[in-house]
């Protein structure tokens, strides 16, 4: 899912400072930063036909709510692999990517075998040397909330991974709601 300009804006400018002290994290582009759903890894031109299929069969009765808020790490804190910007949504944002999931097995796409934590990727570690200093800038900054916004549909992009980071290229956009009302 797209993530909102001004939700992009604010992070943004959490981050920089951030991002100014701590050298051993690749830290992402704000403008690439989007909500994944499912990663489906590699596929086939002729696969991609089927995975458009599927993914349209995708629904929900109600558009998804979105709040963007609050941060953390994965694995842990004391052993980072990834630091993260939560979300918090209506209870159909899982009911969407549980979709999803039924959708692809099928076409012999793995399903997660981790739960689904909905977040927004800000950075991946590659030591843990100044994690200090950055446990204690995010401490500082307190309870963060960088907006939020209504979904009523996701996309399937192709990432390609690029010297300066990752690109995304938008190949379809799927409007899952059946009340077509919203998003």
């Amino acid at each position: 899912m797209e993530v909102p300009e001004e939700v992009k804006r604010a992070i943004g400018q959490f981050v920089r400072p951030l991002a100014a002290m701590r050298s051993g994290a690749r830290w992402v582009r704000t403008e690439g930063l989007h909500v994944t759903l499912k990663f489906i890894g590699e596929a086939q031109a002729d696969q991609c036909e089927k995975i458009k299929a599927a993914l349209g069969a995708v629904t929900s009765s109600a558009p998804v709510q979105l709040t963007f808020r609050g941060t953390g790490f994965f694995p842990s804190a004391r052993h980072p692999r990834v630091f993260w910007a939560g979300i918090d949504s209506t209870p159909n944002l899982a009911e969407i990517t549980a979709g999803i999931e039924s959708r692809l097995g099928p076409l012999g796409i793995a399903p997660e075998e981790r739960a689904f934590k909905p977040h927004l990727t800000l950075a991946r570690f590659k030591t843990e040397g100044g994690l200090a200093d950055l446990r204690a800038a995010i401490d500082g900054a307190g309870a963060v909330d960088f907006g939020g916004c209504t979904a009523g549909e996701f996309h399937l992009f192709e990432s390609k991974l690029r010297p300066g980071g990752a690109e995304y290229a938008k190949l379809a956009t799927f409007n899952f709601t059946t009340a077509r009302g919203g998003g």
